[in-house]
């Protein structure tokens, strides 16, 4: 089949991360395709599913706080220029229990990044927070500018964006590129041909399939059930501005109020079962249902025997310790690998974006901890 056109770079995958490359690229004038299998934020990608949290706090990570205030940034002045709401300030509370070196390493990092935070005691936070049970939490604080993303509708609107700004959308499966040194096209499995200048696979959870020598070993698919709780009828205390998105990082739990009627979300932020994400079962475990039930009715006691209103069984595409992955391809000098979101990536979509660009067009300096020679065949999580 014959070659219809060539790009300066082709982007495959349609997640947050390549959206957000794709609409910078083409912002600097880059001419770009952006290549999915199934779908800006399709219900299989870690970038599907309805909310993601973006928080400031990292413990002593610094790097990804500066990524999330450059990032939140770029997300509010998305909505602004779209007219979409696809952000809300619902605050995110962080809960410390007897070990709260975590949460005091994560103040010390927002005060140096000039991040306003609220410091509470647990006395404070009962009082703030009546509807919720602090049984094991000592003290916490609150990031009242911080909140919650809507993920599917987010990515598909950055898309959309950058397809006005002349980025070609389509849908197309691409097969592993094989040989060494500069990379002249990728083939579709219809037979298509795709020529670029710059190639850039942020396939997320499939980069270990594409990519199976290299990346099969280091990136890690991983299972994580998702639950919605029906909320008490009438009862405004499970919705912000009365509940925030809150993490409890000593019993690896988290959640997001009540936004736009979705029910309490609840999840269990341990990594599960290492899965395929095209065959994996999208239909969670009663028994992961039942601990999280018992969880909701211990944490939230009105919530006790609330009927679970949705549920959602996605993966999170971890590498060894949690840092991202974006760098060349070993031995192809115009590839580049762009994922290991790890379950935290989603929120830094247009900071990871911005990156992939300077990367490409200004030959920046590369972050060393995104490298792929920092990335090993154990994962030994260390990024929360």
């Amino acid at each position: 089949m014959a070659i219809a056109k060539t790009y300066d770079t082709a982007i495959i995958g349609a997640g947050v991360f390549g959206a957000w490359s794709a609409w910078h690229l083409a912002r600097r004038g880059q001419r770009v395709v952006l290549l999915d299998a199934y779908g800006p934020g399709n219900a299989r990608a870690s970038s599907g599913g309805e909310t993601r949290i973006i928080r400031m706090g990292y413990g002593a990570d610094e790097i990804y706080t500066r990524s999330s205030q450059r990032s939140l940034a770029q997300w509010k002045s998305f909505c602004v220029g779209t007219g979409q709401r696809l952000f809300h300030e619902t605050g995110v509370l962080w809960l410390a229990g007897e070990d709260d070196s975590r949460v005091y390493q994560t103040m010390v990092t927002l005060k140096r990044c000039e991040v306003p935070f609220e410091e509470m005691d647990r006395a404070a936070l009962e009082r703030r927070y009546p509807q919720v049970s602090f049984e094991k939490v000592t003290r916490g604080f609150l990031e009242p500018k911080s909140g919650v993303l809507l993920a599917r509708r987010a990515v598909a609107a950055v898309v959309e964006d950058a397809v006005k700004m002349g980025v070609e959308f389509r849908i197309a499966f691409i097969e592993t590129p094989r040989g060494t040194g500069r990379l002249k096209r990728v083939t579709c499995s219809n037979g298509e041909t795709i020529a670029a200048g710059q190639f850039v696979f942020a396939c997320g959870a499939w980069l270990g399939k594409v990519f199976p020598e290299i990346l099969g070993p280091r990136i890690f698919p991983s299972r994580q059930e998702v639950f919605f709780f029906g909320v008490p009828p009438g009862d405004e205390r499970f919705a912000p501005p009365a509940l925030p998105t809150w993490l409890f990082q000593e019993d690896e739990y988290y959640g997001m109020p009540d936004v736009e009627g979705r029910g309490l979300k609840i999840a269990l932020d341990h990594h599960g079962e290492r899965v395929d994400p095209d065959t994996q079962s999208r239909l969670p475990t009663a028994a992961e249902a039942e601990i999280v039930k018992k969880y909701v009715a211990s944490r939230f006691p009105a919530m006790r025997n609330a009927p679970v209103v949705e549920t959602r069984v996605c993966q999170y595409e971890n590498t060894s310790n949690g840092d991202f992955l974006i760098d060349r391809h070993p031995e192809m000098e115009n590839v580049w690998f762009a994922g290991g979101g790890s379950g935290h990536g989603f929120k830094h979509g247009p900071a990871v974006g911005e990156y992939i660009a300077r990367q490409i067009l200004d030959k920046a300096a590369a972050e060393p901890r995104f490298s792929l020679a920092t990335k090993e065949t154990v994962q030994r999580r260390s990024v929360y």
